[in-house]
């Protein structure tokens, strides 16, 4: 079977096997068609496109050479003469004709927006994450719509960490559900949706000062960076509690056998087909764990046994066989020492997440200054903490990480900053000259981790509108991707930790 993966690396695939796209132009040739999701992309668009404000003057024999080798690979068996199935011809240009199923980004967001009752949606979205190896479409992020794609497929997955959590809440999951939520509101501290599903949670499970107080942090939140207080929303969501007037929580969900026997048989509403192979009880997260120290492996070892939901599937001692085990055992999360024999936890993680559907990686350290730490952010970590972090920092993390959540602990962030910031005079970059206010202020919420959508709602701009800026930027400092855009905003001082947001635009 023919599939395509966007969630991640882009590649395509043969019955498991990868097939050789071709060059980095070629790929984004079919990536583009991806993402039009079937529908046909004239020619000049693909050129447009491709070639960003300079095609060559053999643009449109260049295009037809990428698309005639992309059937080649992707219909070897293809007669000379014969009608292309895939990659057909859609005047006035091409079309990728294929199912939801073959193509993981399709498939994602219609899991994503499947509708039904608690238990249909706690499946699906807990299947769509499941897809997700992200960021979408790295590869192909300093062209201008695949951002403006891996903005909406990353907005899309946040959709579905929150409706996975409502879901879970209306079942009475709150227990399992409350450090999943506290991550994911910690890195996204301006979604409402977080704030208020983390403060249920913790209501619900008869924490009240808890969840009064996880509102405070939103208010301080939005104070700081924004200027504003509280949403209506959550406003009535702190009187509510403060009045007591909310509802009692679900009882915790019955076992299957026990709901049977305490409810008639109904008849099963209808389910999209990719939605009814989930099994609305999640698995347990398998995690294997890779370092050098016995003592290590053996504390993290003690925690996992002592964890529901989650189980240890096997442990490394180094680089070498952290791959070997993790190709053998197949876990959802690896804990990564980042320094360790034979193989150091670089090279192991780039191998590793190098494969078709790797797992999640976080590298563990027991210090955050080196330089490795921002190689592993490029080859695609989720993360990284410190070893010295309680186990209830350790396990808020595999699961943030399994829902795929990128997250660094605070304690590293300020020591990677701090070795790399100040080298220039904060208060004149070089590299920064030139740029317009409204430029700076989008490198500013760049820099805060926010998507294009999230700034958008921020200075009121269009997603659009954020991407071409994003763009601007890269191309004036010389850079690659956003993440090297964050580095340069913090590395040249313009941005520095802990600083209150403002805006020149504004």
């Amino acid at each position: 079977m023919l599939t395509f993966t966007a969630l991640g690396p882009f590649q395509a695939w043969a019955d498991g096997a990868p097939l050789d796209l071709g060059g980095q132009r070629q790929r984004a040739v079919l990536a583009r068609l991806l993402v039009a999701g079937g529908r046909a992309v004239p020619v000049n668009t693909l050129i447009d496109e491709l070639w960003p404000g300079a095609p060559p003057a053999q643009a449109l024999s260049t295009i037809q050479g990428y698309v005639s080798r992309l059937r080649r690979a992707l219909e070897p068996d293809r007669a000379p003469r014969e009608e292309a199935r895939v990659l057909v011809s859609a005047p006035p240009g091409y079309a990728l004709r294929a199912g939801t199923e073959q193509v993981d980004a399709w498939r994602f967001e219609a899991l994503v927006k499947s509708e039904g009752d608690p238990g249909r949606v706690w499946a699906a979205t807990d299947t769509a994450l499941g897809l997700w190896r992200g960021p979408a479409l790295a590869e192909f992020g300093e062209l201008s719509w695949a951002a403006t794609e891996a903005g909406r497929l990353e907005e899309l997955r946040l959709i579905a960490v929150e409706r996975r959590a409502g879901a879970g809440l209306a079942l009475g999951r709150a227990t399992s559900l409350v450090a999943d939520l506290e991550a994911h509101a910690s890195a996204y501290p301006l979604r409402e949706e977080a704030w208020r599903l983390l403060a249920t949670a913790l209501y619900g499970l008869g924490r009240q000062g808890d969840a009064l107080a996880a509102l405070r942090r939103a208010r301080s939140v939005w104070r700081d960076e924004l200027g504003l207080d509280l949403s209506a929303g959550l406003q009535r969501l702190e009187a509510d509690m403060l009045a007591q007037r909310l509802e009692s929580p679900a009882p915790e969900e019955q076992a299957p056998a026990e709901a049977s026997a305490a409810a008639p048989a109904a008849a099963p509403a209808a389910v999209p087909t990719a939605v009814s192979a989930a099994v609305p009880d999640a698995a347990p997260l398998r995690v294997v764990v890779a370092d050098d120290q016995a003592l290590v492996r053996a504390g993290v070892r003690a925690m996992l046994d002592a964890e529901p939901g989650v189980t240890m599937v096997g442990e490394a001692t180094n680089g070498e066989e952290a791959i070997a085990l993790v190709a053998a055992t197949g876990p959802d999360v690896v804990l990564l020492d980042i320094q360790m024999p034979h193989l150091d936890g670089l090279a192991a993680a780039r191998r590793i997440l190098s494969e078709n559907r790797p797992p999640k990686v976080i590298m563990m350290t027991t210090f955050g200054s080196d330089e490795n730490l921002y190689a592993a952010l490029r080859a695609g970590v989720s993360g990284f903490i410190l070893k010295t972090s309680a186990p209830e920092q350790f396990l808020a993390a595999i699961r943030a990480a399994s829902a795929g959540d990128a997250l660094i602990d605070p304690t590293i962030t300020t020591r990677l900053i701090a070795g790399f910031a100040g080298r220039v005079d904060p208060a004149s970059p070089p590299a920064l000259a030139g740029l317009a206010d409204s430029q700076l202020d989008v490198l500013k919420l760049v820099a805060r981790g926010l998507t294009n959508r999230q700034i958008g709602q921020t200075l009121s701009l269009s997603e659009e509108e954020v991407a071409i800026m994003v763009k601007s930027l890269l191309e004036h400092l010389g850079l690659f991707d956003r993440a090297q855009l964050v580095m340069a905003a913090y590395e040249s001082g313009f941005v520095t930790p802990g600083e209150k947001t403002s805006f020149s635009s504004l």
